[in-house]
């Protein structure tokens, strides 16, 4: 079956799986005491340690570009990424490793799910190519951010699109109380739809997203509008359990040096990232895979955490406030010890691939 009708079966198996979910996560109440893990990190991976990974475009652009066989540990793919799905692999200790952006880490500490961001990624130029636009629907009226008091608006709790949505609503001095949040899940095209159909008036859309919504609703008075807010954070993330334990803690260290390595990679070779990953894997056309290639620009990956720690406290501290959750230190969220990992590795070079 080709991949991507078996992503569209997929999404429409894990959408009701997302929202039972995310409605478990948000009715608990308890907590995690989150602290810093300091043991030393091996310097040598046992080659029979194993991960399970889920990170499916790591793993095209590792294929693609020769580096996959190189791993000098054992690995598992899984194909999940984001927040819903590896938190609940997560719980089912049946992931060491996820792709996701910086909500669900904060979310899961308010789960009781006890998590490591271990890598981060941003965007150079991130206001000049933001992750997300917002979709206004047609006759909604909408044409600055002011516009959105009394709106309804997609709202995906414990996602990047939900926390997005509360910091646009900050920026325009409103609160969810001035508006009304409808909680759907922001996979496939549910926000295009819901934006369609006039049951919502505003939704943020990602990816190829806003390309195809105007496109097709456009005739009808559809369009987006630029939110203005940096949204590019990009994480490798894990259970602690895992990187309390030495084999699999070195392990995931010499993932994060492919990982950095696979994303500059992608971005030095456009042609084939988007022959391999957009068309092949993700059953885009060549058009809409370019126009995605675009409109990400080039990685930032920082050798230095301290903004991205900042960045992170902002979120939970707004989200704390909005959510009448207890706010906390963000940096219990972020494993410290592989600050600079992906940096030094692409200043060694070693093992880029050609």
């Amino acid at each position: 079956m080709p991949t991507h009708i078996r992503a569209a079966l997929g999404a429409a198996l894990v959408a009701p799986l997302l929202l039972a979910g995310c409605a478990d996560n948000t009715s608990s109440t308890t907590t995690v005491d989150a602290k810093q893990v300091s043991a030393k990190i091996p310097e040598k991976v046992d080659p029979d340690t194993t991960i399970t990974v889920g990170a499916p475009d790591t793993q095209v652009a590792l294929k693609l570009s020769g580096q996959l066989d190189k791993l000098p540990f054992k690995v598992k793919w899984a194909n999940i990424s984001g927040g819903p799905q590896c938190s609940e692999a997560f719980r089912a200790h049946s992931l060491d490793v996820c792709s996701a952006a910086e909500i669900p880490s904060i979310h899961a500490h308010w789960t009781g799910l006890d998590t490591k961001l271990v890598a981060a990624k941003f965007r150079k130029d991130p206001l000049k190519h933001p992750t997300y636009e917002i979709g206004i629907a047609p006759g909604a009226d909408i044409d600055t951010l002011k516009d959105l008091r009394g709106k309804k608006i997609a709202y995906s709790p414990g996602q990047a699109q939900g926390a997005l949505v509360l910091r646009i609503l900050a920026k325009a001095g409103l609160t969810k109380d001035d508006v009304e949040l409808v909680e759907l899940p922001s996979t496939g095209d549910v926000y295009p739809s819901a934006l369609g159909n006039g049951q919502v008036d505003a939704a943020p859309l990602g990816g190829v997203n806003i390309k195809r919504y105007p496109a097709k609703y456009g005739k009808d008075g559809a369009k987006t509008i630029q939110h203005g807010l940096r949204d590019d954070p990009g994480h490798l993330w894990v259970p602690t359990e895992s990187v309390e334990d030495p084999q699999k803690a070195a392990a995931i260290k010499e993932f994060v040096k492919y990982w950095a390595r696979a994303a500059e990679w992608a971005d030095k070779h456009p042609d084939e990232w988007i022959a391999g990953w957009y068309v092949k894997d993700q059953g885009l056309t060549r058009a809409d895979g370019e126009y995605l290639v675009k409109g990400v620009g080039h990685p930032d990956i920082p050798a230095d955490w301290t903004s991205a720690v900042a960045r992170q406290q902002k979120t939970v501290d707004l989200l704390a406030k909005e959510t009448g959750k207890k706010t906390f230190d963000a940096e219990v969220l972020f494993d410290l010890r592989y600050e600079s990992v992906a940096a030094d590795a692409l200043k060694s070079g070693a093992g880029e691939g050609t």
